[in-house]
């Protein structure tokens, strides 16, 4: 059965974005799993008072999203490059839900910037904490991602003081040799002055989802038309 024209092109679409979420959705599921069962970290989701805390729900989404995304990408792929209406029916609704999802999230992070701000802040506090203590070098090149995203040094910033030094970036000026911005004001301050930016991520990567969403009724509707023809042609035959 061949798809051409528009068809073709949703086609190539719907693969190259599924080869992106597939890329996405395993580094956060390893990320994920990496922080719920390494033995510097395993012992924090062992500790019933710390099952609410924002590192647990943290790791928890990561896990679930990247086991989502995996989940769809399966869907996507497999409807897509075998051209199966069913699996391109389940993939489509459940793009569709992620889309609603990305929405409602990026108007939920707008109107609570400065909560989510100081979530984020908890969540490098207890990267933090778990590096000092266990040295773990996979936590420290996240610290390190980190620190050069948002140019900031641990909990200080001075650098006679600060534990993670190691990971810090380079200071831009002499003042910055002494004391740099901390990170968990930083994460806050960042989060709150850049909301419009983070909602438009999410409005952004929505927008991405619908697009693939009609790519994906665009191809049901070439297999649709391609059965159609061949069911027509068997019938004037035979």
């Amino acid at each position: 059965m061949a798809i051409d024209g528009c068809g073709l092109v949703c086609k190539y679409i719907l693969i190259i974005f599924n080869i992106i979420f597939a890329v996405v959705g395993f580094a956060f599921l390893g990320l994920g799993l990496w922080l719920r069962f390494s033995g510097s970290t395993r012992g924090i989701f062992e500790i019933d008072q710390l099952s609410s805390s924002t590192f647990v729900i943290g790791v928890t989404v990561l896990i679930v999203l990247g086991s989502v995304m995996l989940f769809v990408v399966a869907f996507g792929d497999y409807g897509a490059c075998n051209e199966k209406k069913c699996a391109l029916q389940v993939f489509s609704v459940l793009i569709f839900f992620l889309a609603i999802a990305e929405f409602v999230v990026g108007a939920l992070a707008y109107s609570n910037s400065h909560e989510v701000g100081r979530r984020l802040g908890e969540f490098y506090v207890s990267l933090y904490t778990i590096y000092v203590n266990s040295q773990d070098p996979a936590i420290g090149v996240t610290l390190t991602f980190i620190h050069n995203s948002l140019h900031c040094c641990g909990m200080t910033g001075v650098s006679l003081i600060e534990l993670v030094k190691q990971t810090c970036p380079k200071p831009d000026g002499f003042m910055e040799h002494i004391v740099m911005s901390n990170c968990p004001l930083t994460i806050v301050n960042v989060f709150e002055s850049r909301a419009p930016l983070v909602m438009g991520i999410f409005v952004g990567t929505g927008a991405l989802l619908i697009t693939a969403l009609v790519c994906a009724a665009v191809l049901l509707k070439q297999i649709k038309k391609e059965h159609q023809e061949i069911t027509a042609y068997y019938s004037s035959v035979y």
